[in-house]
């Protein structure tokens, strides 16, 4: 068990204990963000009592690490001068983010702090926080094309950073973006006396200040970048968003997508009320079972055509119909949602995911249809009660698994992509969506086949 481990025990049994006096000492050995995970963890009433507890220099760092619930619970008991003393000595990002879930308390916080900080973070609450905007800081350096390597130094010495620095960028007399340099190029004695102009990389990559956070990750990803300038509509630098940001995104999108994929939301995660949940669950639930109202008009239609043996048979096998289809389509959907998500939302990648996964489809039909076919002759002759023969009965079985299971996966990978084309979050598209439809689709299929198969049988 590492160190961080151990103490965040200790912590836990204190808590237990309510052995406050210990818990201070404890917290020195630990990072902010260990802190954090324990208050995250902790009971609701205590989560005040912990950050009580903490030295003021660390406050800030522990509080931009909570997770919403725990965050919430601290700013209610805290007073506004309070917060005004810690939000000041973080960064300007985060300040942003904590003063945007207070709402009505913010105006007079901003008031509160020092005209510099508070003019910092009235820029950034004007984005939406699902946009670059939303999510950038602007603690950056910038400085003009004519200075040299030298002087560049010497002025980044005398900055107050909140943020660690890598790049540098570069900008004209409009503060307009031109280019960018890595700081290690600066330290190069070489290049002391060389512009920055003429060593800058022209070739930026830049988003725009209402690009969405997700566009935002994908582009940082795909290029490695440890920071992303952001531009305003003069194209004006006017802020970064930083590796720790484009990582709390990715790790909220995909949070997001799972959640759609079970048909929830990840505000069940900060939301503890049972009635909470089933609003999240139950309109996808609704939809589950209204597809069974479908089902079940469905087998009641086709009782008409069979006789009394032939259904008892052949519902042995409904469940792994439709349990095969709904499997495989969710298996395609989710493969086509990852793609997009990744950028392969261009047609000829597309194209070559969905005949992939028809080919897949039809293949693992091919396989799982034999083996049920297989075993439905077993079954059926054990049973010994249907009037068509048993291995025609399995061959029937055989083939409608085959087909169930082919359309299910051009089903679940057609599906996303179409959303996708009218702008819609494909994710929505898995989970209930896909299996539902795939339900009623394979129960078509299976007593379709068996209509006009043992339809044959009788008129021979």
């Amino acid at each position: 068990m590492s160190d961080s481990n151990r103490i965040k025990e200790q912590v836990a049994f204190c808590i237990k204990g309510e052995l406050w006096d210990q818990i201070p000492k404890l917290f020195e050995e630990l990072h902010p963000a260990d802190i954090a995970e324990t208050i995250n963890h902790a009971p609701a009433n205590t989560h005040n009592i912990l950050f009580e507890l903490l030295n003021d220099d660390i406050k800030p760092d522990v509080l931009a690490e909570l997770d919403d619930q725990a965050e919430a619970d601290i700013l209610e008991e805290l007073t506004d001068e309070e917060i005004s003393d810690i939000v000041e000595e973080m960064a300007p990002d985060d300040a942003a983010d904590v003063l945007g879930e207070l709402e009505e308390r913010s105006e007079g916080i901003l008031g509160l702090m020092e005209t510099e900080e508070s003019e910092e973070v009235r820029e950034l609450l004007q984005y939406d926080e699902e946009t670059a905007g939303g999510i950038m800081t602007s603690d950056f350096v910038a400085v003009q094309a004519s200075m040299t390597a030298s002087e560049a130094i010497d002025y980044i010495a005398e900055l107050d950073l909140d943020e660690p620095l890598y790049n540098l960028y570069v900008i004209d007399l409009e503060g307009r973006l031109t280019g960018w340099i890595q700081l290690w190029e600066l330290l190069k004695k070489t290049n002391h006396g060389m512009t920055l102009e003429e060593l800058a990389d022209k070739e930026t990559i830049s988003v725009r200040t209402d690009a969405d956070q997700e566009e935002v990750a994908k582009i940082a990803s795909k290029y490695d970048l440890s920071s992303l300038p952001v531009l305003d509509a003069n194209d004006r630098l006017i802020g970064r968003v930083t590796a720790d940001d484009i990582m709390d995104v990715m790790e909220e999108e995909a949070s997001e997508d799972i959640f759609k994929l079970a048909g929830s939301s990840d505000s069940e995660l900060e939301d503890t009320s049972p009635l909470q949940a089933c609003k999240a669950r139950l309109p996808w639930l609704l939809i589950t079972l209204g597809t069974g109202f479908i089902s079940s008009l469905i087998l009641k239609s086709f009782m008409n055509h069979l006789s009394i043996a032939e259904i008892v048979a052949l519902s042995f096998f409904v469940p792994i119909i439709m349990a095969m289809g709904g499997n495989t389509g969710i298996q395609s959907s989710t493969l086509i949602i990852r793609g997009i998500a990744l950028g392969a939302s261009h047609s000829r990648r597309i194209m070559k995911i969905i005949t992939h996964e028809i080919i897949a489809g039809a293949t693992m039909g091919l396989i799982c249809g034999t083996t049920v076919g297989l075993w439905a002759g077993f079954v059926i002759a054990k049973e010994g009660s249907s009037v068509i023969a048993p291995s025609y009965l399995a061959l029937t079985v055989g083939i409608a698994l085959f087909s169930a299971m082919a359309f299910a996966a051009v089903f679940g990978a057609l599906v996303p992509v179409l959303l996708n084309r009218a702008k819609i979050d494909p994710a929505v598209a898995s989970g209930p969506f896909v299996t539902a439809s795939n339900d009623i689709f394979a129960l078509l299929i299976y007593y379709g086949i068996t209509l006009l198969m043992i339809g044959a049988t009788h008129l021979a």
